[in-house]
């Protein structure tokens, strides 16, 4: 029998098209609203009510609390349509995106504590666990440490924290763990001040020997893909894919938009724009056309490197198996590369724009800012995420705890 559309709530919801139309729907608030958003260093509370209203941060969530189960495909098209309005907004957004993902494999409890009250909260995290450190009590753990780059901290409700466990006698050991506390459990120290994605609130964050819970811990084997507390109360295949493998793909998918919106403010202006010394128009230079071709070429490969990456991860998913560790330092990869073709293609443009792309009144200046800085985070780390698959790939062990 044919399936209806009411008989998912990604379906039901209008599917694909209905969620990057909402995502577009929101970039004249977000374009508005970007220099101002860098001046604040955080997404301004109106950016924050028209991701709620919009949704479009739970696509990956359980359909159990309303979310849309979306095919990993979507990421790329909801991050870089959100992203290309508003670099810093898109990563804030981004971070909603895969730490719903990730809670979904919590146990029950603390995704009905995260969620039932609030199905649309906002999450953030961070997942350096040598940062952090774990002593096992009665009933939960006891939580230290001091994180940086916790993207969106500010305005989520929510937030992630990935550390060490300690033995009995206080020593650290290899065993990771991940922990979720609700914003006002832990102090933001305000150190957010950064050549690009000035707008993420991207402050450290302290905790000081603070409980957490039993059921809000997760050893790191639950977020590798697989079986998982969550995976008991969430069936959909897509919560078997490993969401520190994915990390890559929400980030480069979020650097495209940066592109993507760099891209198209030069195409724009190099339409009327004439060259200061011969008045002659820009656009009938051989080399604009020639830039302007490997730029746009750099962002359809990159796109296409995601889409091909977010196949691999549902039909991996779909088929029942743990990814092998080839594939997933291939997801990351491959995200990291997408993220380097992304800065090719802004790079090319910036040449293009002169002079007057280094202004800090041309958003141009903004996007490349914003993307050199994306490009910095570890998931989309040329050097190290594609040293990491070739020593996989030659038969050596992965250095990367986390996958």
């Amino acid at each position: 029998m044919a399936r209806t559309a009411a008989e998912t709530p990604y379906e039901a919801a209008g599917g694909w098209a209905a969620l990057v139309a909402r995502a577009k729907a929101l970039q004249p608030g977000l374009r508005a609203r970007a220099e101002a958003t860098e001046a604040a260093r955080t997404p301004l509370p109106e950016t924050m009510r028209a991701f709620a209203e919009a949704g479009c941060h739970r696509i990956l969530q359980p359909a159990r609390f309303g979310g849309a189960e979306a095919p990993f495909r979507a990421i790329v098209d909801v991050q870089s349509a959100i992203a290309s309005a508003c670099g810093s907004s898109g990563w804030v957004h981004g971070q909603n995106v895969i730490h719903n993902f990730m809670l979904a494999a919590w146990p029950k409890e603390a995704q009905d504590e995260v969620w039932g009250p609030t199905p649309e909260a906002f999450l953030s995290g961070i997942l350096i666990a040598g940062l952090g450190r774990a002593r096992r009590v009665k009933g939960g753990w006891r939580l230290s440490g001091r994180w940086p780059f916790v993207s969106g901290v500010s305005v989520c409700d929510w937030c992630l924290f990935a550390a060490l466990a300690e033995t009995e006698q206080g020593v650290a050991t290899e065993e990771t763990w991940q922990f979720i506390l609700p914003q006002g459990a832990f102090e933001i120290i305000d150190t957010w001040r950064a050549i690009g994605l000035r707008g993420t609130c991207s402050h450290d964050v302290k905790i000081d020997d603070v409980f957490v819970p039993e059921h809000r811990a997760l050893a790191l084997e639950g977020s590798r893909g697989g079986a998982s507390p969550g995976s008991a109360i969430n069936r959909a295949a897509m919560f078997r894919a490993p969401s520190y493998a994915l990390f890559s793909i929400v980030q480069a998918s979020t650097s495209l938009g940066i592109a993507l919106g760099a891209y198209e403010a030069y195409f724009e202006h190099a339409k009327k724009r004439a060259a200061t010394t011969t008045g002659k128009a820009v656009a009938e230079f051989g080399t604009t056309h020639l830039k302007l071709g490997e730029a746009a070429a750099s962002l359809d490969g990159a796109r296409s490197i995601l889409y091909a990456a977010c196949d691999q991860a549902s039909a991996i998913a779909e088929s029942g198996r743990v990814p092998s560790m080839e594939e997933r330092t291939r997801l990351r990869r491959d995200g990291a590369f997408a993220g380097r073709l992304c800065m090719r293609g802004v790079e090319l443009v910036l040449e293009l724009a002169g002079g007057g792309g280094i202004y800090d009144s041309n958003p141009l200046s903004r996007f490349y800012r914003d993307l050199r800085s994306a490009n910095t985070h570890i998931s989309q780390n040329w050097d190290v995420n594609a040293s990491n698959w070739g020593r996989v790939a030659l038969g050596l062990p992965c250095p990367d705890p986390s996958l």
